[in-house]
């Protein structure tokens, strides 16, 4: 069975393993606790902190340890909408935002904010001249991912970051789930106040994620009932976990200029195998500074996704539909329909992500095994 949907979450490296089984039978204690065993632990968690602070050319008193990629982009959000909201209610995102953001955006509307949901390009990208136009003197928070979750579309947020250098009072968050490990990233020279990561999408366990919040910015916590976390974060720190997803977080971001080269090698090769199939419309860009290099996302207007997705296992192939939080439902692609406007487009799309185990011959057996499904599919494309 090869394994094309990384976007969702990754085979973690075995290194990762060995490290997460090695610190859960050594260092079991809590690591809040005030005896030696609680400070062995604790002392490997700041290790780990300073290990992502130095991968990021940051301090590591500006690192957050959550339970995953949603929980840091909560915490930001609400962070400062509650923070900051004296200052005032005025919020701005995007319309293609991973469900984390979008759907903490539209809880916050409910609750007196006003948010501006910025629209997107065909491309998938937001314009930064949209959304100078949008800001207000209300204005507390911009949240703009990196890398689209779905179709790898990369937004321009040095050029954003260096807008709201103008706008001081306007903080900048970004979703990084999807870029760390694939792209560089400057915290500091793009002016970025917030960032949110994950650990299972470098290779690492579930249930870490990591927020940045820059130094000397305060932001109300998500979870009270301890000091944990700089007490933005109530709860027993999860050691094992933390120490073997900076593990992974070193591993991937070591490595990514190696595999960026090898992802666009094969994003490439994917897509010219894609484009004579004429029943398939892509989503993704080919050899462009717009699209991440590890995603392929195309759609087979007319067809249920989830029949290709199945045909494909059939024949030793994973891929996916849509992001796998909102994979389950069965309503068109919000991204898609941002970007196209076409309902027929957006209910029909197949995300395809790669990592660094895959090799040309395997994609040329996904491309033969697409064509294949394609053509068994075709006469079908009615009664569907």
């Amino acid at each position: 069975m090869l394994y094309f949907d990384h976007c969702a979450s990754t085979p973690p490296r075995e290194e990762v393993i060995q490290t997460l089984a090695e610190v859960m039978r050594i260092h079991y204690a809590n690591p809040s606790s005030i005896h030696q065993a609680g400070a062995d632990a604790g002392q490997l968690i700041e290790r780990s902190r300073g290990l992502i602070a130095k991968l990021f050319n940051t301090k590591p008193e500006e690192w957050v340890f959550t339970s995953g990629g949603t929980e840091s982009n909560n915490l930001a959000i609400r962070g400062v909408a509650k923070q900051f909201a004296s200052r005032g209610k005025h919020l701005i995102t995007t319309s293609i935002e991973h469900a984390s953001v979008y759907e903490t955006f539209q809880q916050l509307e409910h609750e007196g904010y006003t948010v501006t949901y910025l629209p997107v390009d065909e491309r998938g990208i937001v314009s930064v001249e949209a959304l100078k136009a949008a800001l207000t003197e209300e204005t507390i928070l911009v949240s703009i991912m990196h890398v689209n979750n779905e179709t790898g579309a990369i937004q321009p947020i040095a050029e954003i970051g260096q807008l709201l250098k103008s706008h001081p009072k306007t903080l900048f968050h970004v979703d990084a789930v999807q870029s760390i490990g694939k792209l560089p990233i400057d915290l500091v020279g793009w002016g970025i106040d917030l960032l949110s990561g994950s650990a299972h999408k470098v290779r690492g366990p579930k249930g870490v994620g990591i927020a940045y919040i820059r130094s000397g910015l305060v932001i109300a916590p998500l979870l009270t009932g301890g000091e944990q976390e700089r007490a933005l974060r109530a709860g027993t720190s999860n050691t094992p976990a933390i120490v073997a997803s900076a593990k992974a977080f070193r591993m991937a971001m070591e490595a990514a200029e190696n595999h960026n080269k090898q992802w666009s090698q094969l994003r490439n090769q994917l897509i010219d195998r894609l484009v004579p199939i004429t029943e398939l419309v892509m989503n993704s860009g080919k050899d462009d500074s717009s699209s991440a290099p590890h995603i392929v996302h195309f759609s087979y207007p007319g067809m249920k996704p989830e029949v290709i997705v199945h045909a494909l296992e059939k024949l030793g192939f994973i891929v996916s539909t849509k992001s796998a939080c909102s994979s389950k439902d069965d309503k068109p692609s919000r991204v898609i329909m941002a970007m196209t406007g076409d309902a027929r487009r957006a209910a029909s799309g197949i995300r395809i992500s790669f990592g660094d185990e895959h090799t040309a011959s395997d994609v040329d057996q996904l491309a033969d095994a697409i064509q294949r499904t394609i053509a068994e599919l075709k006469p079908m494309e009615r009664r569907i």
